[in-house]
């Protein structure tokens, strides 16, 4: 299996005492689209802070294509690209100006092309030499994208890509990220964002309270719970009424009073529904 990247007993302490990370440990292949995903303060924004090299003070291993990140210095820079939640970007340049600066730090070989980026990212042209303090969150958004894509990264770190977007936005930007994925791009993608995350993620990853409570496909993540649901609309005595029940306890047989059934149907249970069977908490 090629890894690109590996997480072996990761531990991270803000404060003495105070575990915010607790022997976490995780791969990605290559080409793979990975979902982390838990609440705020769960741990998911500090464990990418320490892929991407902004904490460096952490216990355990850390792996980026076979390499120790701690080894990698500035390569390790030039080999992924990181959107953040709140768009990272100097609001007095224009988009044009934003991306000629970044994709300075970059070899000529490795960039793209800005217009072509800024025109795949759907940011129309009338607005591409205006300042971006001018701009929406919207437009902020999707600059902050082509910014990352810039750089051609082996590697995606998206924190709530589909953050501030109109539904357009947020349907363009899926497809992009499907995109990257055919060409090969790993992607870490951090989110509470249940369906953003079950639509786009090979695998996910549940962390809660510094934890990983749980790691499958997401189709594996609801099988494991073995509970589908059934819901029957039924009438008694001139009353609409509904009930849900484990699809097992249909099976076995169970009584209750009706007096016209309207509607069965099953209903499966949803990524977020998995989440707080599996930690017992929801994600906000």
């Amino acid at each position: 299996m090629n890894r690109m990247i590996e997480v072996e007993g990761l531990n991270f302490s803000y404060k003495k005492g105070t575990a915010v990370l607790k022997d976490i440990s995780f791969q990605i292949k290559k080409g793979e689209i990975f979902g982390f995903l838990g609440p705020n303060g769960s741990g998911k924004s500090t464990t990418q802070k320490i892929l991407t090299g902004l904490l460096s003070n952490y216990n355990g291993e850390v792996k980026i294509d076979g390499r120790d990140i701690r080894e990698q210095g500035l390569e390790l820079y030039r080999q992924i690209g990181v959107l953040f939640e709140y768009p990272y970007l100097y609001s007095s340049l224009s988009a044009i100006d934003n991306l000629q600066y970044f994709a300075s730090f970059y070899p000529e070989e490795q960039r793209r092309d800005i217009d072509e980026i800024l025109q795949l990212v759907d940011l129309k042209k009338e607005y591409r030499r205006k300042v971006v303090k001018s701009y929406s969150k919207g437009m902020r958004q999707r600059t902050s994208f082509a910014r990352v894509l810039l750089s051609n990264p082996k590697i995606l770190f998206l924190d709530e890509p589909i953050s501030g977007l109109d539904p357009a936005g947020a349907i363009l930007f899926k497809k992009i990220i499907k995109q990257e994925q055919l060409k090969g791009t790993t992607i870490f993608i951090t989110t509470h964002n249940m369906y953003v995350a079950e639509e786009l993620c090979n695998r996910i990853a549940f962390i809660s309270a510094g934890e990983i409570k749980a790691l499958d496909t997401p189709q594996g993540l609801k099988r494991n719970i073995e509970q589908d649901l059934v819901e029957i609309e039924y009438r008694l005595k001139g009353l609409d009424q509904h009930l849900t029940l484990p699809t097992r306890e249909i099976l076995t047989g169970f009584c209750f009073e009706y007096d016209e059934i309207k509607s069965v149907h099953t209903k499966e249970l949803s990524m977020e529904d998995v989440f707080i069977k599996v930690t017992g908490k929801g994600l906000e």
